[in-house]
């Protein structure tokens, strides 16, 4: 029973919503092209909502049935006083959406790029609501009511429906293509917006990348392993219309006096609202596929900090244990006889070598890396120097009580000035272990998961795992753990014997913004 309870939850609130729909078109007294709008309040968005939502949310149902109400009676009365209240109550029903996909982002992070779109999408939503809201009150938004109301149609379609329909086909078919095609799609809806309120130039850039993200997406729905064949065929017409109505946009984009704003209700939005719209919710609904997310189960560190870290925060969970090393064996994580033999001595006898730094803002970080500088100063974590001069980094291996394995505090200082403090364990998951540091921050710890791979006679350390590793940059705060946008990864070659050299790289979104060159040279040279 329990497995049938959502497929006939789903139908029963899909057929009271087409006999809602039915009852608002026969008796609507406003202009018809105002139905497009309606259709996607009163169908497309709760039924889209229902493929997302995971369970019965009671909270949920508080404020949407209110808000299809006042839908239906703003589409069944003239103008009213009370038109403002019920704007406003659909306007309140998007913003608790909104968060939802809010709360979706903060438990899991920049993790599972699927789930961010639905996530993205879900918040847009409300963006949509006060557009909507703003054409029922009539507020002057410093564009014609009709472009007030236009956008409004634009934010539950195009940036509420197609980033959640580009996450559904994530979860189907994820390939490199995708990520880059789902990014332009994410973002594309704000640099409309932008535009179409500031420069004429940019809003035709907007349509373009619209342009290549919908026709890159047309061409994964002959890719996408689909569950049935009613979802194959009506998910490529949904995403086909598309490609047919952004060519149209450019037109009207780059002022073709055909194409005009009566043309664009008829044509445009009646190929959106019918074809890709309720085909694709159709298509969608024949067999939600189900997300891959699994949520994070490595160990995370219990260690918290209060406004200053620094190495005091040792104190209280001193273990009984001595280490030499940041590990035991590396036999633990890589065949020792596969790298060179430095290296292995190296983390295994860390506190017997001395580690001189060169650090590396990239200009483009420099602004950021200043003002960070004077709050990681004060803190005495993660802080590093602005000075890109060679420094040596001194400091001990502690043994550390916090609940995870073996950990180990490697504390580094430039000038007895406290530069990390960094909590060293190693986890395994599906048969592959990781090194699990923690750093940790003011009430929170962040997290780098780390994987160890052979490079010729070198040694990689990467943040940048597969779909299925633990791998990654993450933030720890309370009972949420939040996958951060960095990468990060260390390159270590023998240069001799007793000598070695460290690059540490940092990304964020991808983009380089910190290098760290390290010289490592054994203390009895």
């Amino acid at each position: 029973m329990k497995e049938n309870s959502k497929p006939m939850t789903f139908n029963r609130i899909a057929l009271l919503h087409i006999i809602l729909l039915l009852v608002v078109m026969i008796f609507n007294v406003a202009p018809w092209y105002f139905l497009m709008l309606t259709v996607a309040q009163l169908l497309f968005v709760p039924l889209t909502l229902q493929l997302i939502l995971k369970k019965e949310n009671r909270l949920y149902y508080y404020f949407a049935l209110p808000a299809f109400a006042a839908v239906s009676i703003l589409q069944l009365t003239t103008n009213t006083k009370f038109d403002v209240l019920f704007a406003a109550i659909y306007l309140l029903f998007t913003f608790v959406v909104a968060l939802y996909g809010l709360g979706r982002f903060i438990r899991r992070g920049f993790a599972h790029l699927e789930e961010f779109s639905i996530d993205v999408g879900m918040m847009y939503l409300f963006i949509g609501g006060v557009w909507f809201f703003a054409s029922v009150a009539e507020i002057n938004t410093g564009f014609p009511p009709i472009i007030t109301w236009l956008t409004g149609i634009h934010f539950h379609y195009s940036a509420f429906l197609l980033p959640i329909f580009v996450g559904f086909i994530g979860r189907l078919y994820k390939t490199t293509i995708y990520k880059v095609v789902c990014t332009i799609i994410l973002i594309s809806p704000i640099v409309v917006a932008i535009g179409i309120t500031f420069f004429h130039w940019l809003e035709v850039v907007s349509v373009l990348l619209y342009i290549i993200g919908i026709y890159g997406l047309i061409i994964l729905t002959f890719k996408t392993p689909f569950t049935n064949t009613l979802q194959k065929y009506l998910i490529r017409i949904s995403f086909g219309a598309l490609g047919i109505t952004i060519i149209f946009s450019l037109l009207y984009a780059v002022r073709i006096s055909t194409v005009s704003i009566d043309f664009m209700l008829r044509f445009h939005g009646l190929f959106n609202c019918i074809l890709f719209g309720l085909f694709g919710v159709i298509g969608w609904s024949s067999t939600p596929p189900l997300s891959k997310e699994k949520g994070w189960t490595f160990p995370i560190s219990n260690m918290r900090g209060k406004y200053v870290v620094g190495e005091q925060i040792l104190k209280k969970n001193l273990g009984i244990h001595s280490y030499k090393g940041l590990v035991d064996n590396m036999n633990m994580y890589i065949p020792k006889k596969s790298i060179a033999p430095t290296i292995t001595h190296f983390y295994e006898n860390t506190t017997q070598y001395r580690l001189y730094s060169e650090v590396h803002w990239h200009n483009w970080f420099k602004p950021f890396a200043a003002i960070y500088r004077l709050i990681s100063k004060k803190v005495q974590q993660l802080n590093l120097p602005f000075s890109n001069k060679q420094m040596e980094m001194t400091g001990d291996i502690v043994s550390i009580e916090e609940g995870r394995t073996k950990t180990r505090a490697w504390v580094r200082k430039i000038d007895k000035e406290v530069i990390f403090v960094a909590l060293y364990s190693i986890h395994q998951a599906n048969d592959k272990k990781y090194m699990n540091i923690a750093l940790p921050l003011p009430w929170s710890s962040m997290v780098g998961i780390l994987e160890l791979h052979q490079q010729g006679d070198n040694l990689l350390l990467t943040g940048n795992g597969t779909t299925n590793s633990d791998a990654g940059i993450y933030l720890a705060a309370s009972k949420y753990v939040f996958k951060l946008p960095l990468q990060e990864q260390f390159l270590i070659e023998e240069i001799k014997e007793g000598h070695l050299h460290a690059k540490h790289e940092m990304r964020i979104f991808t983009i380089p913004f910190l290098t760290i060159n390290y010289v490592i040279v054994i203390k009895n040279e």
